[in-house]
């Protein structure tokens, strides 16, 4: 048995012991992507309110980072189509399952753009982020939808494909949002009132 099998059995035995936990993770683990929108909107929020272009930038970035991630990840996953733990080994715990590839995991990689996207913003929310990425990432290992070597996959690729993005993204990304700080957008883009019109 390789290693990273005996760690999801490890990890599906502490289910198999806790299933008083089952709920609260079963429900992270399938609707915790609420939690990673919240924390986008932190992001910008953040942003927002510290009228600082650059971070403004990365904010307006982390959720382009994430649907990028997402769609790359697609294809990647149909390709390799590796199966699940769910549909391939007998006598576990499952609390949820699904038929398609399961490396790299979706959440994961989903998880992790948003941390590498939000950390770009701001390095405290970026730690908050972080934690709730790998707490993702062992829910899903926990409720039998992936192998460890899935979630790892996922957040590392994830995180990879949102920081190249963003420097790819960059100049042209602060172009913009310093354009629409002149515009009808700039409350979206600053907290801080326009400066009045000089007199001469």
């Amino acid at each position: 048995m390789d290693l990273d099998t005996r760690i999801f059995y490890y990890i599906n035995n502490f289910a198999r012991d806790t299933p008083w936990l089952h709920p609260v993770v079963a429900g992270y683990a399938n609707d915790g992507v609420a939690l990673f929108a919240i924390l986008l909107l932190a992001g910008w929020w953040i942003a927002r309110r510290a009228n600082n272009p650059s971070a403004m930038t990365a904010a307006v970035w982390a959720p382009l980072g994430v649907l990028a991630a997402i769609a790359i990840n697609q294809p990647i996953a149909d390709y390799i189509n590796a199966i699940r733990p769910c549909n391939a080994l007998p006598h576990i715990v499952v609390l949820h399952c699904n038929t398609d590839g399961g490396f790299p995991s979706d959440h994961a990689m989903m998880a992790g753009a948003v941390t590498a996207g939000v950390w770009l913003v701001n390095r405290r929310l970026g730690v908050i982020a972080a934690i709730a990425a790998l707490a993702m990432a062992w829910a899903r290992v926990y409720v039998g939808a992936h192998y460890p070597q899935d979630v790892v996959a996922g957040l590392s690729v994830g995180a990879a494909l949102s920081v190249t993005g963003y420097l790819l993204a960059r100049p042209v990304l602060r172009w913009l949002v310093l354009r629409a700080k002149e515009t009808r957008l700039r409350p979206l883009i600053t907290a801080a009132p326009a400066e009045p019109d000089v007199v001469h």
